[in-house]
This record gives structure tokens, sequence and C-alpha cells, in this order.
């Protein structure tokens, strides 16, 4: 049997011909030759035992045992052992879309469980089940606000994560939408559709947010943080987003990621991502079903919120699964040694003459030092992974549950 191929000659070199190029290889012209692979240098073909042992050679070569202090939106979390075990069932594991509510009711009200934690969480009246981490989330919460107020400028804080700000000025260059930063919010609002706050921001700030009264409030937030501070209810907050590594997902490579969108009542039909809702059955039986669906494969295209066509539920369920196992008291312990740690660390190095830069924070400082780089590898020769350069003086620390007191005393000490 053959390889299909879709096109054939004839129809490559009419394509080629219609784009003014002669050869398939010239539309990697403009790729740098010392960019693209010459040759594809392979070994002699080895056995699946060999290829084993060598494979696990390699891994020995990987520090996995640092400790870690990093943080910029990936922390280092405790993870209780029953999150892979549920989230690993082949029910859970192969399951994309539940569009058939009768052989997808489990995974539907893990959803439903999800959305209902988040609104505790967050003192929102809805919430979405996920869309792709936090920086999408604040994209599409963005275009909510456009769509809402039907204003195409928008406030955005300049202490947003920059990862987060990259998302946002791609999706709203699209949208023809003005982006405006700022360090304190204008007296005025009233010409923008809303304003975008992070709390605590990409620097650990917890910020003093007050209501603007004549736009919409977007507030982006840790949601790990919210097992001790307020819910941005509590001040105002229209939309609230964030992401849920914190919530029982490993750092793996940097993520996994998965971000929420939570809003008010009225405007939820202006969310994007899924939703799932519950209802009672024909038998009289609780149920649970997709609901409410503003996505593009559900209506006409031009009245979608979103082109997000699918989501990050199997990350959903670990976080169902994390805040279920952690309970009330467990997750509120993780959150209070989250920021004690901090504070406890911020403090020692104020001892030995480091200076801390913020005021008031949660499990995330900025410390100032005479040279970043060697600060951070006097602190990696020492397996630990100090935290995140943000410029030749300046240092983002993270803290955790996962921090003992012996680690922070050798963050002290490799730096004494």
């Amino acid at each position: 049997m053959k390889n299909f191929l879709v096109h054939d000659e004839k129809t490559r070199a009419e394509m080629l011909k219609n784009i003014g190029l002669n050869v398939i290889g010239d539309l990697f012209n403009q790729i740098p030759d010392k960019a693209k692979m010459q040759k594809l240098e392979l070994e002699n073909p080895i056995s699946e035992m060999e290829v084993q042992k060598r494979i696990k050679n390699l891994a020995k070569k990987n520090k996995t045992d640092m400790i870690s202090f990093i943080g910029g939106g990936v922390y280092n979390k405790f993870i209780p052992a029953c999150i892979s075990q549920i989230a690993n069932r082949f029910e859970f594991l192969t399951a994309y879309t539940p569009y058939q509510a009768e052989i997808a009711q489990g995974t539907l009200q893990v959803m439903y469980e999800f959305q209902t934690m988040i609104c505790r969480l967050t003192g929102m009246d809805i919430s979405n089940a996920t869309v792709y981490d936090g920086a999408t989330a604040c994209a599409e919460a963005i275009l909510m606000a456009v769509r809402i107020q039907k204003k195409s400028k928008i406030l955005v804080s300049k202490n947003l994560n920059p990862e987060y700000l990259k998302v946002i000025k791609t999706y709203t260059w699209a949208s023809e939408i003005e982006v405006e930063l700022f360090d304190k919010i204008p007296e005025n609002t009233k010409d923008y559709a809303g304003v975008l706050i992070q709390t605590p921001d990409f620097y650990g700030e917890i910020l003093e947010v007050i209501k603007p009264e004549d736009t919409l409030l977007i507030i982006c937030t840790d949601i790990s943080s919210l097992s001790i501070l307020k819910p941005p209810s509590e001040y105002g907050a229209d939309i609230v987003v964030g992401d849920i590594q914190g919530l029982g997902i490993p750092m793996d490579f940097g993520g996994p990621h998965a971000g929420i969108i939570a809003c008010k009542d009225k405007y939820m039909r202006q969310m994007s991502g899924r939703l799932a809702g519950r209802t009672i059955d024909k038998d009289g039986e609780q149920a649970f079903t997709l609901t409410i669906q503003t996505r593009e494969q559900h209506i006409k295209r031009e009245k979608a919120t979103s082109n997000i066509c699918s989501n990050q539920a199997l990350i959903g369920l670990c976080a169902a699964v994390y805040l279920s196992a952690m309970g009330e008291k467990g997750f509120r312990q993780t959150g209070y040694l989250s920021a004690k740690n901090a504070h406890k660390l911020s403090k020692k190095l104020s001892n030995i003459g480091i200076k801390t830069l913020n005021k008031n924070f949660y499990n995330e400082f900025v410390i100032e030092v005479d040279n970043s780089e060697k600060t951070l590898e006097r602190l990696k020769q020492n397996n630990i992974i100090g935290g995140i350069k943000l410029d030749d003086k300046k240092i983002l620390i993270a803290t955790t549950e996962m921090n003992s007191e012996e680690e922070i005393d050798l963050y002290v000490k490799s730096l004494s």
C-alpha cells in the first residue's frame, strides 16, 4: 500500500506558478542556511533494549533534585499522589470534547464541579471550564470587555506578566484594539472598555485596587493566592482571569497550564471557552451537559465569542481533584506557608544586607543585588535555582509550601 499524497506533481507545479516560485525549496529561502539542517546524521540502528539503556544514561545527566525558588507564573507546589491516579484513568485521559452528554457524564460533572470551585474562590457568579492558559484568559477577557462596552481601547497594567502581555498584544493587534499601559489608573476611564490589573502582580506586589466607576475591571490573579487573600469580587471585579498551574499541576518544562475566566452573571454570554451546566433529565435524575455554547463550532462564526476549539479539561480535572483532596483547611494552609516562607526569606536576606524592593507581597518578591548573574550562579553551585533574573541587579524570588527552613537558611548562607 502506497502513502496517500493529496497533491500530484501537476497540482504542485500549478500552485508554485501561482505564487511565483519554481520549486518547493524556494518557500524556505528566507530561512538562514545556518538554521537549516544540511544532513541528518544518524547512527546505525540499535535494539530496543540498547535504546532503553542509552536513554536511562542520558536521563542521569539531568539535575532533577535542585531546590526551587523560581516563580514568575510557574510554581513548585505540593501535588497529592491521588491526582495522577485519577487523572490517568483512561476515561479522562482519552476524553476530548464531551459533546455526547449521554456518554460523558463523568467528564461533564468534573467540569461543573471545577467551575463551582473557581466561583467560590473568586467570588464571581460563573466560571468557564478553562482556556489554554493565563495569557489566553487575559486576552479573551479583553475581547469580552470590548464586546460588552463597544469600545476599542483597553488599559493594561505595566506590571502584568510580560508573557501575558505578549499574547494580549497579538490578540489586540489582530482585532484592532488599542492597548495603553499604565503605572497608575487614570482618573477618567470612560473611553476605555476595561482596565486589566494583575494582583499579586508579576513582581509579587499585592495591589490596592479601586474599582473604576465607568468601565469594567478585569483582575488577573494567582488562584492559589486566593487561599488567604480576598476574592476579587470584594474589590469590584467584573471579570477574573488567572492560571491554575499552582493547583496540583507539575512544573514540567514550564507547564502545563490552564487558564480560567470567571465573571458576573450578566456577562455570561460574552465569555469564551466551554461551560458545563447541571439540569434534570427526563427520568428526574441529575444530569450534566454543555450549555451557553458561544464557540464557533455551534453558532454562526461572526457571532462567536472566540475561535477556541479546545480547552484544558484534563488540567482542570487535576485542579478539581487537588482542591477536593486539600480541602478548604489544607488549601488555606498551603497559602499561609507560601507567604510565611517568603517573608521569612526576605527578612533573613535583609539581615545580610540584601534589600527587598516590595512593600506588600504574598509569596513572591524582588531583591536587589550587586550582580544578578553572579548571585544566581553562587546559588546554583549550592544546588539552588535562585529565581528569575529581571535585570543586572534585580532577581524575582518565589517560595511555596515546599520550601523548608533548611532550604531557606541554605539560600541565605549561599549569599553570606
